[in-house]
């Protein structure tokens, strides 16, 4: 089979060819249209495979590419981290789903248009796009598995290509090969369709849902919070908030709406808070551990959110410490291992000002306490996060004498991983969370003993995760998005 499908003849979309532009708004016309027609070419091809015709040819699109070139040292602002690149040569990046990244693209390639005063290149690249990807989303129509058809789908048509679906980019381990152009973006086209499909699996929610600030819990006390936050935003015209979409796509507009909840719920059930420029809150459950929390900010990245904060429970490493303290991290002890092959265990996790900032504010702000009296209820320090739920049952002397060495003073199984994805995806990030028990001095936590505190705590630390992105919101791009993220060679775009 494989010998008949090299001697097909490979068929593929007629596309204009490459174009500079000067306006950015016109570039990322160009893309949506060299995506658009590439896309639905593959839709059609699929669509009549499916139905029995017999294929005469093999088929493959190509996703469109942004081109930059420049042969001057000229530096631009030194201030900004991003929109420009550091030094002549040629850089590009292939584009999908310019209809759900717009703002962004329009955002990133003006920039470079205006800060090194040069155009872009707009036109298809070599970059196949895999028919899976482009049949996403279309009602009806998915590709089945392996041995349904009478077929190798390979033989046929593009698949996902691994080689083209890593985060060598962003893990700064890229190796180019002579006179290839240097990517001018943190993720390539495939690796964004991936984590797309992924984060709908994962979710239940379309990507067009998610918004620039997310949220992320470990427990589904706070769904609940901020689903009642949420209607009461609705029944606020001044609050900005337009809609409220949860697992199943359900979308509510009106306060007292129902909100259907769908047969089974996804492994990290997610909940958009929108605005109508995609400034909301997105809240997502990722339920308990490193992995889930690698998973869900592995994919959630690729839409370059502004930021990211997590607010969950804690256990208290300290006797002075209370059930419902909060913990607000300024720094991570990384014991979760998932991400030990990304981002090496020696490369500090930086607390960030904007972010501690805003959340220490935040917590003011919600508690009515300020200064000195907000030590009572608020410590700031090291939390260390693990990879085992049942730490407790081993012998205490080699781990408390480790976490006691780190100045630990709270521990998890989900923050340092946030905070390292953020770190390494240049997302930024920041932690705050509450002691739900003390476990090193004999507060577990068990059946009712946290009731009360359930009660009365979560609304409270919800609120404050709120009001903290909210006062990221109304901060300029190029604070938030600041140079303590970006390495020696950084990506133009964000």
């Amino acid at each position: 089979m494989q010998d008949h499908a090299d001697e097909l003849p490979l068929v593929g979309p007629e596309l204009p060819g490459a174009e500079a532009f000067t306006d950015a708004g016109a570039a990322v016309a160009r893309l949506a249209g060299i995506y658009q027609t590439s896309r639905s070419f593959l839709r059609e091809r699929f669509r009549e495979t499916l139905a029995g015709q017999a294929p005469r040819a093999r088929f493959r699109a190509v996703y469109p590419q942004v081109r930059f070139s420049t042969a001057t040292h000229a530096q631009v602002d030194s201030r900004l981290s991003f929109g420009h690149v550091a030094e002549p040569g040629t850089y590009a990046a292939t584009i999908t789903r310019p209809d759900l990244f717009a703002n962004y693209l329009r955002q990133q390639i003006g920039l470079l248009i205006a800060n090194h005063g040069q155009t872009v290149v707009i036109g298809p690249s070599e970059t196949p796009i895999p028919v899976h990807f482009a049949v996403t989303g279309e009602t009806g129509l998915s590709v089945p598995q392996e041995g349904v058809l009478d077929y190798p789908l390979r033989d046929l048509f593009d698949v996902p290509d691994l080689n083209t679906t890593n985060d060598d980019i962003v893990n700064g381990t890229l190796a180019l090969a002579e006179g290839a152009a240097r990517p001018l973006a943190p993720f390539t086209a495939q690796r964004v369709d991936y984590s797309l499909a992924r984060l709908e699996h994962y979710t239940a929610t379309a990507p067009e849902h998610f918004q620039n600030h997310v949220l992320f819990t470990n427990y589904q006390f706070y769904v609940e919070e901020f689903e009642a936050f949420a209607r009461a935003a609705l029944a606020d015209p001044a609050s900005g908030y337009t809609a409220f979409v949860g697992p199943g796509n359900a979308e509510i507009t009106a306060p007292d709406a129902p909100l259907p909840a769908p047969a089974k719920l996804p492994q990290m059930p997610t909940y958009h808070l929108k605005r109508a420029d995609g400034q909301g809150i997105t809240l997502v459950n990722i339920g308990v551990g490193p992995s889930n929390a690698k998973t869900a900010t592995d994919h959630i990245a690729v839409l370059r959110p502004h930021a990211w904060i997590m607010v969950g429970h804690c256990a208290g490493l300290r006797n002075s410490q209370r059930l419902g303290d909060f913990v607000l991290a300024h720094g991570y002890l990384r014991d979760d291992h998932v991400l030990d092959d990304d981002l090496p265990v020696w490369v500090p996790i930086p607390a960030l000002a904007e972010i501690q900032v805003a959340l220490q504010e935040a917590v003011a702000q919600i508690t009515q306490l300020d200064g000195y009296e907000l030590k009572r209820i608020m410590r700031t320090g090291t939390v260390a996060t693990i990879d085992n739920r049942n730490w407790e049952l081993r012998d205490q002397s080699g781990p408390v004498q480790r976490l006691s060495q780190s100045r630990a003073i709270a521990l998890d199984m989900e923050s340092a991983t946030i905070a390292a994805n953020g770190f390494r995806f240049r997302v930024p990030y920041g932690t705050l969370l509450c002691v739900s028990d003390k476990p090193l001095h004999g507060e577990l936590k068990l059946p009712g003993m946290a009731s009360d505190f359930y009660k009365t705590q979560v609304s409270r630390h919800l609120a404050i995760g709120i009001r903290a992105m909210e006062r990221l919101r109304d901060m300029p791009l190029e604070r938030i998005h600041s140079r303590k993220l970006r390495s020696f060679e950084e990506t133009a775009f964000l």
